[in-house]
């Protein structure tokens, strides 16, 4: 019997979340969500999961303190990390991959290409 890959979703928009969930649990993912990094952060002191699925821009701690909250941490230091966001500039894709995200990928999402990813990181 395989495991079924969890992944925490973390979106301040409720529309995105729904989305990710749907392409998600459509694939057989099992999916958290959380509203911020901050939520994310406390939900994550008491959850496992194999994947985190975050945005940047978010009101009490954006995705890049998430990031480094992560890394900086011993629980969830090798945790895959991938930032769905619309952001796209080079420099903050960079700031991410230093900071120890595992791939960025641009809103809108297309679903296959997302599944594709948490499956290559997860695995």
């Amino acid at each position: 019997m395989t495991k079924t890959t969890r992944v925490l979703t973390v979106d301040d928009s409720a529309s995105m979340r729904a989305l990710l969930n749907h392409a998600l649990t459509t694939h057989g993912f099992d999916v958290a969500q959380a509203d911020d990094g901050q939520s994310a952060l406390e939900w994550l002191q008491l959850n496992e999961v194999d994947v985190v699925i975050t945005d940047i821009n978010m009101p009490r701690l954006d995705g890049f303190g998430l990031i480094e909250a992560l890394r900086n941490g011993t629980r969830h230091r090798d945790r895959p990390i991938l930032v769905l966001t619309t952001e796209s500039s080079d420099e903050k894709k960079n700031r991410a991959r230093q900071m120890g995200a595992t791939g960025w990928i641009v809103k809108p999402f297309d679903a296959t290409k997302l599944v594709a990813a948490v499956r290559r990181v997860s695995h």
